[in-house]
């Protein structure tokens, strides 16, 4: 195993409140690094801060793997690094670990992608009840995800959700992957580890949803087992979730519901064009932003029916959460309440938002660097298009590495500074 670079955790626990929540402070966002891990990090998102550099690289990459030229060592000490957790489950104890000791909760994230026999579907499984008895009994692992597009094939799916008429064997198939579904849910249900279903594109979600509603109402009887996702950059997911409270309200069940912007913009966009239906996505962020934050308030107004996990790297969404919980007099520590951010990004957010003494946890991507491919093109893209992510990121980068070098503080310290301590 490739031992990650790392410094000792902190002596002692966060404060039990601060006054006003700021993401501007640096010495936490970043106290789990060192020196030479920022220094990866900033060269790694000054590259993808030239999207033809990223594009470049990536059909490079791709091409390279194709013809098995040697170069996995060097993706794993890169991209592969700086957002995955390892290649497999006990590979990413020293992530977990470091999560831990910052009071951050870990989501194991099994990443494979574009598979589609039966036996990889399979395997998936399996793979995914492994990570819920990793959680079972550990709580700095609050909960485990899995996409559907993982167990059964897009083609499948996609019939199903416009209602189309299937095939005995695409029957079938659906119904292994019903059976699929049905098992992680039951054991994350019996391990007390609540899992997440993860949202895809809108052609096959209406799949998704229907077996998510049928697993909730099953398995969210007496506690939370079961999140579906939402993606609040298509304008019907505001009253769908409106909908859909109330259902589960008048069916006895809780609801359970992770809240995010969304990730398959351009893709939407252009196969809505391509294939002449309404663009199922806001036309600008702006109005992604009002039903997201609108979105929230509702969880919260209906608390009480539901559990709510703020899927989000954007500060001023997390702030407004924040304020509306204090302002409620919600528990900080409700489990009905949580953060999240993916692992490698934001950690501005996500380490600001622990010592607040809120609920965060970061999505740890894991599996083998070949397979993981498709997600990490997906973060390159997603941070090589989004300008102000990767900006930001660089911004706190600097002036991390400034403030420590000002302050003489040394490259590779076992120890933390007495002020991040603290």
């Amino acid at each position: 195993m490739e031992m990650r670079e790392q410094i000792s955790a902190p002596k002692s626990n966060f404060p039990p409140r601060i006054e006003v929540l700021s993401f501007d402070d640096t010495a936490v966002a970043f106290a789990s690094k060192t020196n030479m891990d920022l220094k990866k990090a900033r060269f790694l998102f000054k590259v993808l801060s030239y999207p033809w550099l990223m594009t470049l690289g990536k059909h490079v990459t791709l091409a390279a793997l194709k013809i098995k030229l040697p170069i996995k060592g060097l993706i794993k000490k890169t991209i592969f690094n700086q957002f995955c957790g390892g290649e497999t489950i006990p590979e990413c104890a020293d992530t977990t670990k470091i999560l831990d000791a910052y009071h951050i909760g870990t989501i194991l994230d099994y990443s494979v992608e574009g598979k589609n026999e039966e036996k990889d579907f399979d395997a998936a499984t399996e793979e995914l009840l492994r990570t819920i008895d990793t959680a079972e009994n550990n709580p700095n692992v609050p909960f485990c995800v899995f996409k559907f597009s993982g167990l059964c094939s897009h083609t499948i799916l996609e019939k199903v959700s416009a209602g189309k008429n299937l095939t005995d064997a695409e029957e079938k198939a659906f119904q292994r992957l019903h059976e699929r579904v049905e098992k992680i849910c039951k054991r994350a249900s019996e391990s007390g580890t609540p899992v997440f279903i993860d949202a895809e594109e809108s052609w096959i979600q209406n799949a998704i949803d229907q077996v998510a509603m049928e697993m909730m109402e099953r398995y969210n009887k007496d506690h939370v087992s079961v999140f579906n996702t939402l993606q609040l950059y298509r304008h019907d997911r505001l009253d769908h979730l409106k909908k859909t409270v109330e259902y589960a309200r008048e069916k006895g069940f809780i609801y359970a519901v992770k809240l995010v912007r969304g990730a398959y913009m351009e893709k939407e966009r252009a196969r809505a064009k391509e294939k002449n239906y309404p663009d199922p996505i806001h036309p600008d962020k702006a109005s992604t932003d009002r039903d997201f934050d609108r979105a929230i308030l509702f969880c919260l107004d209906h608390i009480k029916d539901m559990a709510i996990c703020a899927g989000t790297h954007n500060e001023a969404s997390c702030i407004k959460l924040a304020k509306e919980i204090e302002q409620r007099n919600i528990d900080k520590q409700d489990k009905r309440v949580y953060f999240a951010q993916l692992f490698g990004m934001s950690d501005h957010v996500s380490f600001n938002l622990s010592k607040a003494r809120f609920n965060v946890a970061k999505y740890v991507p894991y599996g083998p660097v070949e397979e993981v491919m498709p997600y990490l093109i997906r973060r390159a893209e997603e941070n090589s298009s989004v300008s102000g992510q990767t900006n930001r990121e660089l911004s706190l980068l600097n002036r991390e590495l400034k403030r420590r070098d000002r302050d003489n503080l040394q490259p590779n310290s076992p120890e933390l500074p007495e002020s991040i301590q603290t």
